[in-house]
């Protein structure tokens, strides 16, 4: 923090009137470029008089990620451009709300993603905000400290019904945790706003001159490993492109998720409990070994990181990129303009199954949690107010391409005539978060990526990749307090 927001801080915490230290402490994190004096007479002025709002409006701080677009969306209005985008969608949601309901005031704060350090700072600060977006796969590690309100009693409350919770959002909001009196119990921690998950986005233009398209135009995808390198090499072979683009560089995230995916496809056991992981096994080792002979043919591209594999796909430069559902949006887009090299090309698939199973695969989502802190009963009542507004527009967040987290909308006209998602909606259903209570679940994800690029890439044998992974994994687990 620089010394000039230290200070505000400092300023707003002297005069016993200031009734409202979040709001200083927000305008501070507000300070950029100010000159130090101007600041501190600024600052005097307030301490005189109070920096608490007086508009009579109940203020909760809203703290969240997917980005800064003010410029793009000018407040009460719609988004300029890219209106299909998470952070549009979002601030449009979020000025909604507050024209609904003129009796609260939203302070949003913006954070990087994923936001944790500086959600893990707030705590240790004893000022978390009021409301906060994480993913399911870190609430875990905030429940089971007894950092987040179990939300069970105010659901029933205000109309928010679990059992409409599609199977992957509940899962992975209703985890084992620790509530205020201590007491450890199964809970909803979170209102879930979304599932995510990896996809395979094909370039029909570059299927069709392969030959892998079928009778209906849809594009052939292998059922097993050996149909996989035999349509890859073919993909090559009629265009001189790779099949797969992925990010290998920097962004690992894709090695640990086609990881997960195939195991589940396996049914393999991937914990056997929430402190060891198992992954020196014949079921990972097949899945290594088929994307190291993937590599090692030349049928994905090398040494892309996330940009390059997105503009790779975007202009033509390979067959499938393995993504994300965020980006759904956004090549359609490109398949509806004219002379890109997507126009009236592309589909988006789940993975194929490859081993025999069900279709199934590996999920995240997004969720609204409320922090463990004092606030009062009018703060709680508006954090809840918003949590139900965000519930009934979840059909509205949907347009990102993310799955819905509600059956009502997962099951309407009106989201199902959407781009794509008769395709993908299964996964709502047939996703697999990993098992409830699994804690430090982004340290695990970046453990996996980084021996599996080691190992893909041929810098280290597939069985001391595995064997160093689940070693590391466990170590840190081991750790976990």
């Amino acid at each position: 923090m620089s010394s000039i927001a230290a200070w505000l801080l400092a300023t707003a915490r002297t005069p016993k009137k200031l009734k409202n230290w979040r709001a200083c402490r927000n305008m501070a994190r507000r300070v950029r470029h100010i000159s130090e004096t101007g600041l501190r007479l600024t600052c005097l002025g307030l301490a005189l008089t109070s920096c608490a709002p007086h508009d009579g409006r109940t203020h909760v701080t809203v703290q969240r990620f997917f980005g800064e677009c003010r410029a793009n969306v000018p407040k009460g209005r719609p988004a300029i451009r890219n209106q299909d985008g998470e952070c549009e969608i979002l601030t449009g949601l979020l000025d909604r709300f507050e024209k609904e309901n003129p009796d609260v005031a939203l302070d949003v704060n913006i954070v990087g993603w994923p936001g944790y350090d500086q959600l893990s700072a707030e705590y240790a600060a004893g000022d978390p905000p009021d409301i906060v977006t994480v993913h399911m796969s870190a609430m875990p590690d905030f429940a089971k400290r007894g950092l987040l309100e179990p939300l069970d009693a105010d659901f029933a409350r205000i109309g928010i019904d679990p059992n409409n919770f599609t199977p992957a959002a509940h899962h992975g909001v209703v985890i084992s945790g620790r509530d205020g009196a201590g007491k450890t119990g199964v809970h909803v921690y979170g209102m879930p706003f979304d599932n995510w998950t990896q996809l395979w986005h094909a370039n029909l233009n570059l299927f069709r001159q392969a030959g892998l398209v079928d009778a209906n135009g849809e594009p052939i995808l292998p059922h097993a490993p050996e149909e996989l390198l035999s349509q890859a090499r073919q993909f090559k072979a009629k265009t001189g492109l790779p099949y797969f683009l992925q990010p290998t560089d920097n962004e690992r995230a894709a090695f640990t998720r086609n990881l997960y995916t195939y195991l589940m496809d396996q049914h393999a056991v991937i914990f056997t409990d929430p402190h060891h992981i198992h992954l020196d096994t014949p079921q990972a080792k097949r899945i290594v070994e088929l994307f190291r002979q993937v590599y090692a043919e030349g049928l994905v591209a090398p040494g892309q990181d996330y940009p390059a594999a997105m503009a790779a796909f975007l202009n033509g430069k390979g067959g499938v990129l393995m993504n994300g559902t965020w980006v759904i949006g956004a090549l359609t887009t490109e398949s509806e303009t004219a002379g890109r090299p997507l126009y009236h090309g592309y589909t988006v698939k789940p993975y194929p199954m490859l081993y025999g199973g069900a279709p199934t695969a590996y999920v995240d989502g997004h969720a609204w949690v409320m922090p463990a802190r004092s606030r009062t009963p009018a703060q709680r009542a508006a954090v809840l107010r918003l949590m139900k507004f965000l519930q009934v527009h979840d059909f509205d967040w949907s347009r990102t391409g993310h799955l819905t987290s509600q059956k009502d909308v997962s099951e309407s006209a009106r989201y199902l005539d959407l781009p794509h998602r008769r395709d993908i909606v299964g996964l709502a259903t047939d996703g697999q978060t990993l098992p409830p209570g699994i804690e430090r679940q982004f340290a695990i994800h970046d453990i996996i990526g980084d021996e599996l690029a080691s190992a893909v890439t041929g810098h280290k044998s597939v069985d001391a990749a595995l064997k160093d992974a689940e070693h590391r994994i466990n170590d840190l687990l081991f750790h976990v307090l």
